[in-house]
């Protein structure tokens, strides 16, 4: 059985008990967290929601990427949220290379030319999430009024801290 099969196992059950198909559109707590794809961090439990609570955003470091900002002004434009919350996390996979070094990988390994992707890694786990934040405040798409808030997440002890 592969992985997929037991995902597919695991939500028959899900589905068989699932009781919130009348959730509004919106987030109730109108907010929307950008969050790194790392396994190692759940955010439902490490934020205590549930579902219909927020929007989830995750990627790659939990950066503000374009795709990112786009999710986030949809999020606020369309389905009413009204703070924002980034979350970066320690020992995350994004501070073990450069753009260069991926970019020689894949030509290596694939032949591929990814010099105009900008994998967006980092040397520092602090600083990132003070630039994610800076260039979430600072998009014209997103009102200046709209709280932005960063983190780092230990992954050692799940627990938050606030980036100032």
């Amino acid at each position: 059985m592969s992985v997929t099969d037991e995902f597919l196992a695991a939500n028959a059950q899900y589905a068989a008990s699932f009781t919130k198909g009348d959730l509004p559109m919106p987030p109730g707590r109108r907010t929307a967290v950008l969050v790194c794809m790392d396994a190692r961090i759940d955010p439902a439990k490490a934020l205590g929601l549930e579902e219909g609570d927020a929007h989830v955003i995750r990627n790659a470091g939990g950066r503000a990427s374009d795709d990112a900002i786009r999710s986030l002004v949809i999020s606020y434009t369309l389905l009413g949220t009204r703070e924002f919350v980034v979350i970066h996390h320690t020992d995350c996979g994004m501070l073990t290379f450069t753009n260069e070094q991926l970019r020689d990988q894949l030509k290596r390994d694939l032949g591929a030319d990814a010099s105009a992707i900008d994998f967006l890694p980092f040397s520092d786990v602090d600083e990132s999430v003070r630039r994610d934040v800076a260039t979430i405040r600072s998009s014209p798409l997103i009102p200046q009024d709209i709280p932005v808030r960063g983190f780092v997440c230990d992954v050692r002890s799940g627990q938050l801290r606030e980036v100032a």
